[in-house]
Protein backbone atom coordinates (compact mmCIF):
# COMPACT_ATOMS: atom_id res chain seq x y z
CA UNK A 1 0.00 0.00 0.00
CA UNK A 2 1.11 3.20 -1.09
CA UNK A 3 1.65 6.41 1.05
CA UNK A 4 -1.50 7.69 -1.28
CA UNK A 5 -3.25 4.87 -0.63
CA UNK A 6 -3.37 5.94 3.48
CA UNK A 7 -4.17 9.53 2.71
CA UNK A 8 -7.33 11.52 1.80
CA UNK A 9 -6.16 12.73 -1.80
CA UNK A 10 -8.64 14.56 -4.33
CA UNK A 11 -9.28 12.77 -7.72
CA UNK A 12 -7.06 15.64 -9.57
CA UNK A 13 -4.41 15.18 -7.14
CA UNK A 14 -4.31 11.38 -7.88
CA UNK A 15 -4.27 12.13 -11.77
CA UNK A 16 -1.33 14.68 -10.93
CA UNK A 17 0.37 12.04 -9.25
CA UNK A 18 0.26 9.34 -12.14
CA UNK A 19 1.66 12.00 -14.07
CA UNK A 20 4.78 12.42 -11.82
CA UNK A 21 5.44 9.34 -11.19
CA UNK A 22 5.34 8.65 -15.43
CA UNK A 23 8.10 11.89 -15.46
CA UNK A 24 10.23 10.04 -13.02
CA UNK A 25 10.08 6.95 -14.69
CA UNK A 26 11.00 8.73 -18.18
CA UNK A 27 13.23 11.52 -16.62
CA UNK A 28 14.78 10.94 -13.82
CA UNK A 29 15.52 6.89 -13.13
CA UNK A 30 17.48 6.46 -16.50
CA UNK A 31 19.62 9.07 -16.03
CA UNK A 32 19.86 9.27 -11.56
CA UNK A 33 23.03 7.71 -11.95
CA UNK A 34 24.63 9.47 -14.89
CA UNK A 35 24.05 12.91 -12.92
CA UNK A 36 26.08 11.56 -9.83
CA UNK A 37 28.70 10.62 -11.59
CA UNK A 38 29.31 13.81 -13.29
CA UNK A 39 28.80 15.92 -10.16
CA UNK A 40 25.94 17.48 -10.71
CA UNK A 41 22.63 19.04 -10.62
CA UNK A 42 20.66 18.82 -13.89
CA UNK A 43 19.54 22.19 -14.06
CA UNK A 44 17.57 21.09 -17.36
CA UNK A 45 15.50 18.30 -15.93
CA UNK A 46 14.81 20.87 -12.99
CA UNK A 47 13.00 22.83 -15.69
CA UNK A 48 11.41 20.28 -17.34
CA UNK A 49 9.80 19.17 -13.76
CA UNK A 50 9.07 22.97 -13.27
CA UNK A 51 7.00 22.90 -16.53
CA UNK A 52 4.43 20.29 -15.41
CA UNK A 53 4.30 22.30 -12.35
CA UNK A 54 6.19 20.29 -9.87
CA UNK A 55 7.15 24.14 -9.03
CA UNK A 56 3.84 25.28 -7.74
CA UNK A 57 1.80 22.97 -6.82
CA UNK A 58 1.10 23.66 -3.57
CA UNK A 59 0.91 27.41 -4.44
CA UNK A 60 -2.71 29.36 -4.12
CA UNK A 61 -4.79 28.66 -7.48
CA UNK A 62 -4.88 32.89 -7.62
CA UNK A 63 -1.54 32.75 -7.90
CA UNK A 64 -1.22 30.67 -10.51
CA UNK A 65 -0.51 27.14 -8.49
CA UNK A 66 -2.71 24.32 -7.96
CA UNK A 67 -3.70 24.39 -4.36
CA UNK A 68 -2.98 21.28 -2.93
CA UNK A 69 -2.80 19.66 -0.09
CA UNK A 70 0.11 18.83 1.91
CA UNK A 71 -0.39 15.36 2.05
CA UNK A 72 -0.40 15.34 -1.67
CA UNK A 73 3.36 16.86 -1.65
CA UNK A 74 4.45 13.64 0.48
CA UNK A 75 2.89 11.64 -1.53
CA UNK A 76 4.64 13.54 -4.81
CA UNK A 77 7.90 13.27 -3.35
CA UNK A 78 7.46 9.49 -2.00
CA UNK A 79 7.36 9.27 -5.82
CA UNK A 80 9.91 10.95 -7.42
CA UNK A 81 12.63 9.62 -4.20
CA UNK A 82 11.53 6.07 -5.84
CA UNK A 83 13.54 7.33 -8.98
CA UNK A 84 16.14 9.44 -6.93
CA UNK A 85 15.92 10.68 -3.99
CA UNK A 86 18.31 14.35 -4.45
CA UNK A 87 16.44 15.28 -7.27
CA UNK A 88 13.03 15.15 -5.43
CA UNK A 89 15.11 17.61 -2.64
CA UNK A 90 16.58 19.57 -4.92
CA UNK A 91 13.47 20.42 -7.28
CA UNK A 92 11.21 20.89 -3.65
CA UNK A 93 13.48 23.56 -2.35
CA UNK A 94 12.63 25.67 -5.47
CA UNK A 95 8.99 24.45 -4.90
CA UNK A 96 8.92 25.86 -1.49
CA UNK A 97 10.30 28.88 -2.29
CA UNK A 98 7.71 29.81 -4.87
CA UNK A 99 4.84 29.09 -2.63
CA UNK A 100 6.22 30.88 -0.12
CA UNK A 101 6.27 33.63 -2.23
CA UNK A 102 3.18 33.36 -3.58
CA UNK A 103 1.29 33.07 -0.53
CA UNK A 104 3.21 36.00 1.29
CA UNK A 105 5.63 38.24 -1.00
CA UNK A 106 5.13 41.86 -1.34
CA UNK A 107 3.60 42.54 -5.27
CA UNK A 108 6.92 43.66 -6.05
CA UNK A 109 7.79 40.34 -5.44
CA UNK A 110 5.22 38.54 -7.08
CA UNK A 111 6.25 40.82 -10.19
CA UNK A 112 9.82 39.92 -9.72
CA UNK A 113 9.96 36.34 -9.25
CA UNK A 114 7.28 34.35 -9.27
CA UNK A 115 6.46 33.43 -12.89
CA UNK A 116 10.44 32.74 -13.26
CA UNK A 117 10.43 30.68 -10.36
CA UNK A 118 7.52 28.66 -11.71
CA UNK A 119 9.47 27.95 -14.83
CA UNK A 120 12.51 27.01 -13.79
CA UNK A 121 14.49 30.15 -14.82
CA UNK A 122 15.24 30.78 -10.97
CA UNK A 123 16.05 28.31 -8.43
CA UNK A 124 15.43 29.41 -4.81
CA UNK A 125 15.78 27.91 -1.88
CA UNK A 126 16.20 28.59 2.05
CA UNK A 127 19.18 29.56 3.84
CA UNK A 128 19.04 28.62 7.50
CA UNK A 129 22.64 27.12 8.52
CA UNK A 130 25.91 28.46 8.78
CA UNK A 131 29.37 26.68 8.56
CA UNK A 132 29.05 26.96 12.19
CA UNK A 133 25.03 26.80 12.94
CA UNK A 134 23.09 23.26 11.95
CA UNK A 135 20.82 22.28 14.03
CA UNK A 136 21.11 25.28 16.75
CA UNK A 137 19.47 27.49 14.34
CA UNK A 138 19.83 30.45 16.96
CA UNK A 139 23.42 30.43 17.11
CA UNK A 140 23.59 32.16 13.49
CA UNK A 141 26.26 34.99 13.38
CA UNK A 142 25.05 36.51 10.00
CA UNK A 143 24.33 40.02 10.49
CA UNK A 144 21.76 42.26 9.31
CA UNK A 145 22.15 45.82 10.42
CA UNK A 146 19.57 48.97 9.26
CA UNK A 147 21.02 51.50 6.88
CA UNK A 148 19.01 54.72 5.22
CA UNK A 149 16.62 52.86 3.62
CA UNK A 150 17.37 49.43 3.69
CA UNK A 151 19.73 47.07 5.67
CA UNK A 152 23.44 45.64 5.02
CA UNK A 153 24.06 42.05 5.25
CA UNK A 154 27.32 40.20 6.06
CA UNK A 155 28.03 36.94 7.01
CA UNK A 156 28.29 33.39 5.81
CA UNK A 157 26.13 30.68 4.81
CA UNK A 158 26.78 26.77 4.63
CA UNK A 159 24.51 23.31 4.01
CA UNK A 160 22.30 25.33 1.70
CA UNK A 161 20.31 22.87 -0.97
CA UNK A 162 19.93 24.59 -4.21
CA UNK A 163 23.35 26.91 -3.17
CA UNK A 164 25.23 25.52 -6.48
CA UNK A 165 22.77 27.01 -9.08
CA UNK A 166 19.97 29.02 -6.94
CA UNK A 167 19.37 32.95 -7.69
CA UNK A 168 16.88 33.47 -4.85
CA UNK A 169 17.64 32.76 -1.18
CA UNK A 170 15.40 33.25 1.86
CA UNK A 171 18.37 34.25 4.33
CA UNK A 172 17.96 33.93 7.86
CA UNK A 173 20.28 36.50 9.98
CA UNK A 174 20.70 37.95 13.46
CA UNK A 175 19.83 41.59 13.48
CA UNK A 176 20.77 42.06 17.56
CA UNK A 177 22.55 39.01 18.93
CA UNK A 178 21.69 40.09 22.73
CA UNK A 179 17.92 39.01 21.82
CA UNK A 180 19.03 35.36 20.60
CA UNK A 181 16.40 33.97 18.47
CA UNK A 182 14.08 36.93 18.83
CA UNK A 183 16.72 39.00 17.21
CA UNK A 184 16.67 36.75 13.78
CA UNK A 185 14.97 38.03 10.96
CA UNK A 186 14.46 36.10 7.23
CA UNK A 187 15.28 38.82 3.74
CA UNK A 188 14.86 37.80 0.03
CA UNK A 189 18.68 37.51 -0.70
CA UNK A 190 19.27 37.71 -4.99
CA UNK A 191 22.55 36.50 -6.02
CA UNK A 192 22.41 38.77 -9.02
CA UNK A 193 23.18 41.65 -6.25
CA UNK A 194 26.39 43.03 -5.43
CA UNK A 195 27.57 41.72 -2.06
CA UNK A 196 26.62 38.17 -2.96
CA UNK A 197 29.25 35.41 -3.35
CA UNK A 198 28.73 32.01 -4.05
CA UNK A 199 31.11 29.19 -2.36
CA UNK A 200 31.96 26.02 -4.55
CA UNK A 201 29.41 23.34 -3.91
CA UNK A 202 30.13 20.54 -1.76
CA UNK A 203 31.20 17.54 -2.80
CA UNK A 204 28.62 14.95 -1.23
CA UNK A 205 28.23 10.94 -1.73
CA UNK A 206 25.35 10.08 -3.23
CA UNK A 207 23.97 14.07 -3.24
CA UNK A 208 25.38 15.78 -5.66
CA UNK A 209 22.56 16.64 -7.32
CA UNK A 210 20.91 18.59 -4.51
CA UNK A 211 23.58 21.17 -4.82
CA UNK A 212 24.35 21.86 -1.34
CA UNK A 213 26.57 24.45 -0.52
CA UNK A 214 26.82 27.82 1.03
CA UNK A 215 27.63 31.63 -0.26
CA UNK A 216 29.00 34.69 1.89
CA UNK A 217 27.70 38.58 1.91
CA UNK A 218 29.71 41.29 2.19
CA UNK A 219 28.33 44.32 1.97
CA UNK A 220 25.13 43.29 0.87
CA UNK A 221 22.49 45.78 0.65
CA UNK A 222 18.81 44.77 1.38
CA UNK A 223 15.99 47.43 0.68
CA UNK A 224 13.47 48.00 3.50
CA UNK A 225 10.81 45.63 0.82
CA UNK A 226 13.30 42.45 0.94
CA UNK A 227 12.48 41.75 5.01
CA UNK A 228 10.45 38.91 4.25
CA UNK A 229 9.61 38.26 8.01
CA UNK A 230 10.59 40.91 10.72
CA UNK A 231 12.89 39.85 13.79
CA UNK A 232 11.12 37.34 16.29
CA UNK A 233 8.63 36.33 13.36
CA UNK A 234 11.30 34.22 11.41
CA UNK A 235 12.57 32.21 13.85
CA UNK A 236 8.77 31.23 14.20
CA UNK A 237 8.21 30.69 10.78
CA UNK A 238 11.09 28.64 10.13
CA UNK A 239 10.21 26.28 13.28
CA UNK A 240 6.36 25.86 11.64
CA UNK A 241 8.13 25.02 8.25
CA UNK A 242 10.21 21.99 9.75
CA UNK A 243 7.18 19.77 10.60
CA UNK A 244 6.59 19.39 6.73
CA UNK A 245 10.19 19.17 5.49
CA UNK A 246 10.95 16.79 8.41
CA UNK A 247 7.50 14.89 7.40
CA UNK A 248 8.40 14.78 3.37
CA UNK A 249 11.83 13.55 4.00
CA UNK A 250 10.32 9.93 6.07
CA UNK A 251 7.85 10.42 2.43
CA UNK A 252 11.16 9.98 0.64
CA UNK A 253 12.95 7.66 2.85
CA UNK A 254 9.17 5.60 2.16
CA UNK A 255 9.70 6.25 -1.68
CA UNK A 256 13.09 4.53 -1.69
CA UNK A 257 12.48 1.60 0.49
CA UNK A 258 9.62 0.82 -1.91
CA UNK A 259 11.50 1.11 -4.88
CA UNK A 260 14.43 -1.17 -3.55
CA UNK A 261 12.26 -3.81 -2.59
CA UNK A 262 10.36 -3.75 -5.58
CA UNK A 263 13.61 -4.44 -7.49
CA UNK A 264 14.97 -7.00 -5.01
CA UNK A 265 11.77 -8.84 -5.36
CA UNK A 266 12.07 -8.61 -9.03
CA UNK A 267 15.60 -10.18 -8.96
CA UNK A 268 14.81 -12.94 -6.51
CA UNK A 269 11.42 -14.03 -8.70
CA UNK A 270 14.18 -14.16 -11.70
CA UNK A 271 17.33 -15.93 -10.40
CA UNK A 272 17.82 -19.82 -9.30
CA UNK A 273 19.63 -21.79 -7.00
CA UNK A 274 19.28 -24.85 -5.42
CA UNK A 275 16.36 -25.50 -8.12
CA UNK A 276 13.89 -22.99 -7.19
CA UNK A 277 13.80 -19.33 -7.37
CA UNK A 278 15.87 -17.18 -4.93
CA UNK A 279 12.33 -15.45 -3.52
CA UNK A 280 10.95 -19.15 -2.62
CA UNK A 281 14.15 -19.57 -0.25
CA UNK A 282 12.19 -18.75 3.27
CA UNK A 283 15.33 -17.00 4.57
CA UNK A 284 15.19 -14.42 2.27
CA UNK A 285 11.44 -14.29 1.70
CA UNK A 286 11.26 -13.77 5.69
CA UNK A 287 13.68 -11.08 5.23
CA UNK A 288 11.76 -9.48 2.70
CA UNK A 289 8.51 -9.66 4.90
CA UNK A 290 10.81 -7.05 7.63
CA UNK A 291 11.42 -4.73 4.50
CA UNK A 292 7.55 -4.98 4.22
CA UNK A 293 6.62 -4.66 7.66
CA UNK A 294 8.73 -1.82 8.19
CA UNK A 295 8.09 -0.07 5.25
CA UNK A 296 4.46 0.08 5.86
CA UNK A 297 4.81 1.07 9.83
CA UNK A 298 7.02 4.07 7.89
CA UNK A 299 4.43 4.87 5.63
CA UNK A 300 1.57 4.92 8.84
CA UNK A 301 3.72 7.55 10.62
CA UNK A 302 4.72 9.73 7.99
CA UNK A 303 0.86 9.52 6.76
CA UNK A 304 -0.27 10.31 10.58
CA UNK A 305 2.41 13.21 10.35
CA UNK A 306 0.89 14.64 6.84
CA UNK A 307 -3.42 14.50 8.10
CA UNK A 308 -1.87 16.48 11.51
CA UNK A 309 -0.37 18.87 9.02
CA UNK A 310 -3.06 19.55 6.74
CA UNK A 311 -5.90 19.40 9.48
CA UNK A 312 -3.66 22.23 11.80
CA UNK A 313 -3.15 19.70 14.70
CA UNK A 314 0.14 20.61 16.44
CA UNK A 315 2.55 18.35 14.30
CA UNK A 316 5.88 18.58 16.17
CA UNK A 317 5.66 14.52 17.35
CA UNK A 318 4.32 13.19 14.60
CA UNK A 319 6.64 14.50 12.14
CA UNK A 320 9.68 13.58 14.20
CA UNK A 321 8.76 10.14 15.31
CA UNK A 322 7.77 9.83 11.16
CA UNK A 323 11.09 11.42 10.42
CA UNK A 324 12.94 9.49 13.20
CA UNK A 325 11.22 5.75 12.37
CA UNK A 326 12.10 6.05 8.54
CA UNK A 327 15.69 7.65 8.55
CA UNK A 328 17.08 4.85 11.46
CA UNK A 329 15.11 2.02 9.95
CA UNK A 330 15.92 2.79 5.77
CA UNK A 331 19.47 2.66 6.33
CA UNK A 332 19.62 -1.25 7.30
CA UNK A 333 16.13 -2.22 5.23
CA UNK A 334 17.83 -0.88 1.97
CA UNK A 335 21.36 -3.42 2.98
CA UNK A 336 18.85 -6.42 3.16
CA UNK A 337 17.45 -5.27 -0.01
CA UNK A 338 20.82 -5.34 -1.37
CA UNK A 339 21.87 -8.43 0.29
CA UNK A 340 18.93 -10.50 -0.92
CA UNK A 341 20.50 -9.87 -4.13
CA UNK A 342 23.95 -10.71 -3.42
CA UNK A 343 26.34 -9.04 -5.07
CA UNK A 344 24.37 -7.76 -8.22
CA UNK A 345 22.75 -5.70 -5.64
CA UNK A 346 26.19 -3.26 -5.20
CA UNK A 347 25.46 -2.90 -9.44
CA UNK A 348 24.63 0.68 -10.43
CA UNK A 349 22.04 -0.28 -12.77
CA UNK A 350 19.84 -1.67 -9.70
CA UNK A 351 19.83 2.38 -8.05
CA UNK A 352 20.06 0.43 -4.60
CA UNK A 353 23.34 2.14 -3.72
CA UNK A 354 22.44 5.35 -4.65
CA UNK A 355 19.22 4.93 -2.51
CA UNK A 356 22.12 3.74 0.47
CA UNK A 357 23.74 6.94 0.23
CA UNK A 358 20.78 9.29 0.04
CA UNK A 359 19.79 7.33 2.89
CA UNK A 360 22.33 8.43 5.15
CA UNK A 361 21.80 12.29 3.97
CA UNK A 362 18.34 11.61 5.23
CA UNK A 363 19.61 11.42 8.54
CA UNK A 364 21.22 14.94 8.37
CA UNK A 365 18.80 16.82 6.46
CA UNK A 366 15.69 19.16 8.57
CA UNK A 367 17.22 17.94 11.88
CA UNK A 368 19.53 15.11 12.68
CA UNK A 369 17.90 11.92 14.24
CA UNK A 370 19.59 13.16 17.51
CA UNK A 371 17.56 16.35 17.03
CA UNK A 372 14.11 14.37 16.63
CA UNK A 373 15.22 12.43 19.73
CA UNK A 374 15.03 15.84 21.39
CA UNK A 375 11.49 16.59 19.71
CA UNK A 376 9.88 13.74 21.23
CA UNK A 377 11.77 13.60 24.87
CA UNK A 378 10.77 16.82 25.02
CA UNK A 379 7.05 15.95 24.85
CA UNK A 380 7.27 12.51 26.54
CA UNK A 381 5.81 13.44 29.47
CA UNK A 382 3.01 15.09 27.68
CA UNK A 383 2.31 12.69 25.03
CA UNK A 384 3.11 9.45 26.96
CA UNK A 385 2.81 10.00 30.65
Amino acid sequence: MSLADQLDLTTEERDYLAAVAAFGKTNVAPFAAQWERARRQPVETMRAAARMGLTRYQAPRDKGGFGFSFSAKAAILEELARHHMPFSFCITNTHNAAVRLAREGRPEHLKRYLDRLYSGDLIGCSALSEPGAGSDFAAITTRAEKTAGGWRLDGEKGWIANAANASLFFTYVQTDPAKGWRGIACFLVDAARPGFERRPPYQLAGGHVIGAGGFALKDYRADDIDLFAAPGEAFKSALASINGARTYVAAMCCGMLAEALKTALAYGRRRQAFGKPLVEHQGLRWKLADVATDLEAARALTARACKAIDTGVDAVLPAAIAKKFAGEMILGRLGDCMQAMGANGLREEHGIGLHLAAARICNYVDGSTEIQNERIGALLERAFG
